[in-house]
This record gives structure tokens, sequence and C-alpha cells, in this order.
């Protein structure tokens, strides 16, 4: 479903994740949209945890990993980020954009057995 202001796109079916990340669709956003929601269906199995990362790039070549910031005192520190999930669910996250294409990656650690992934991407504006 797309229309000028929401659109949803497949980024990975339901599958076995790996111990190395891999990345699902790319997909290019249009101008309008400044948010994505990325939902996710999980079946742990025995898996220890998921990982999820999300890049960006405004040329689909150079990418840039999603960053986390948090501040003490009056220092700011960035770090890479991943979303980090340990129990079986259907998650919901949110992430601001303005960026041309966006890339979601998966992995998983410990013993791979019955575990499922399965990403969609929402993109619309607020």
């Amino acid at each position: 479903m797309a229309n000028s202001d929401y659109a949803i796109s497949s980024v990975r079916e339901a599958a076995i994740l790996t111990g190395s990340y891999v990345a699902g669709t790319v997909i290019e956003q249009t101008h309008r949209q400044n948010q994505a929601v990325i939902l996710v269906s999980f079946t742990k199995g025995s898996l220890t945890t998921a990982e999820i990362k999300v890049d960006f790039s405004p040329d689909n070549s150079t990418w840039y990993q999603e960053t986390f910031q948090s501040v003490t005192g009056g220092t700011a520190t960035e770090t890479l980020g991943e979303h980090q999930i340990g129990a079986s669910g259907n998650y919901r996250i949110l992430i601001p954009i303005k960026d041309r294409y966006i890339r979601v990656s998966t992995k998983g650690t410990g013993t791979v057995t019955n575990s499922l992934m399965a990403i969609d991407l929402i993109q619309g504006e607020v």
C-alpha cells in the first residue's frame, strides 16, 4: 500500500537468522516522508538474542549506521546503534528519517535452530 504520505515495504520475508548480519531489501523513500516504523516479527527458537541494525544512504553506495547518543555532564558520546531483541514477539521500532535509502540488517546470536524473523518497514510523515 502506498500514497504520498504512507508506504509499507517488505524488507525481509520470514527466515532463519544467521550469525552474521544479512541485509534485507534496500528501501528508497520519498522526499515527503520523515518517519520509519520497523515492524519485526520474531520467533526466538534456540537463539540467545537477535540484533537489528539500520543504515542510511544518500546514494545507495555510502552507508551510515544509525547512531545512538548518551550525554554525561556536558559531553555527548555517539555510538553505532543496534537494536537487541531477547524474546519472541512482534516489535515496533520508530526511527526518524531524512535519507533517500534505508537498509535493515539482522543477525542472531547463539544457536539459530527454530528462529525466524520477518521485517516490514512503514514510511510516512509526522
